[in-house]
Parts: C-alpha cells; sequence; structure tokens
C-alpha cells in the first residue's frame, strides 16, 4: 500500500498479493487499477499469479538469467504460440519442424506447446488427426519458456 500511495513515477511491486486470499487480492487488484486510473504511472509487478495478474498487464516481459527471452504486448504474447493435444504419435507427427517449446503427457495423451501462429492448413490438418489446437494461456506460455530456455541451455553447456 506504502507503493501505491507514494504515486511515483515508477512503481515497483514485487508479489504484492502474498498472504492474500483470493477475495484479498481481487480488492488489491481493483484498488491498483482505479489508484492507476487517478493517477497514470509505470507499474512493474513481478508475480508468478500470471494468468490471474494477466488483466491487469499492457506488456510482459520474461528475464532469463538477466536476459529478455520475450517482450511483448500480453495479447501479441498469447498469440505468440499455441497448444497442440490429442493421441502422442499424431501430435508428434503434427509437430515436426516446428518450434515445440514444451510437452506435457498423460496417459497417450500429448499436449505440445508450439511457438508460431496457427494456419488455416495447420487446421485443416489437426482436424483430420483429431489433434485440438488451443490457445495458450500466457502462464502456460511463460512456464514453456522458461523450460525451453533451460532445456537449452542445459543442452549447450553439455555439447
Amino acid at each position: 500500500m506504502i507503493s501505491l500511495a507514494s504515486r511515483a513515477a515508477y512503481t515497483f511491486l514485487d508479489e504484492p498479493y502474498l498472504g492474500l486470499d483470493p477475495t484479498a487480492r481481487e480488492i488489491f487488484y481493483e484498488e491498483l487499477m482505479t489508484d492507476f486510473g487517478a493517477h497514470p504511472r509505470t507499474i512493474i509487478m513481478s508475480t508468478h499469479l500470471i494468468d490471474e495478474a494477466a488483466a491487469l498487464m499492457e506488456e510482459v516481459i520474461v528475464l532469463h538469467e538477466g536476459e529478455i527471452v520475450l517482450q511483448a504486448d500480453v495479447d501479441d504474447a498469447r498469440s505468440s504460440a499455441y497448444v497442440a493435444r490429442g493421441l502422442a504419435d499424431e501430435v508428434r507427427a503434427f509437430a515436426q519442424g516446428r518450434d515445440v517449446i514444451a510437452q506435457r503427457t498423460l496417459g497417450r495423451i500429448l499436449s505440445a506447446t508450439i511457438r508460431g501462429q496457427v494456419t488455416p492448413g495447420d487446421e485443416d490438418k489437426a482436424s483430420a488427426n483429431r489433434i485440438s489446437l488451443e490457445p495458450v494461456s500466457l502462464q502456460d506460455l511463460i512456464a514453456a519458456l522458461g523450460i525451453h530456455t533451460l532445456t537449452s541451455a542445459l543442452t549447450t553447456e553439455n555439447r
């Protein structure tokens, strides 16, 4: 609250909702937006509750070891990747040659987060193979980028 009350040109908030239950967090977010509306300024907030706080954000910046791995408008970030979900073999075949930044399996089902835009041809190919193409949540995109960056770094170190 002191950070908001100062109304400094730059306000830094580091996990400002720690210890707040969901109702109290919602009140905090509403107060933050009300104050920002009355006193516009740059607010930089670090958060692990990405999807919850996404409605507050205009831009997202993801850092890994001091380097920017993503800087984009929130909507542009969300539309920079998608999830292909279906039977593992079909999804692997669909994802061949694409920039897969994360994969998760649940039994025979594979969910692959793929960087890029879905084309009409992709939709046709996915539909023919019973693969669903879904928008990626901001939280899942950031997690995928983190996993991808770590995996790339470990692969480079082991060469």
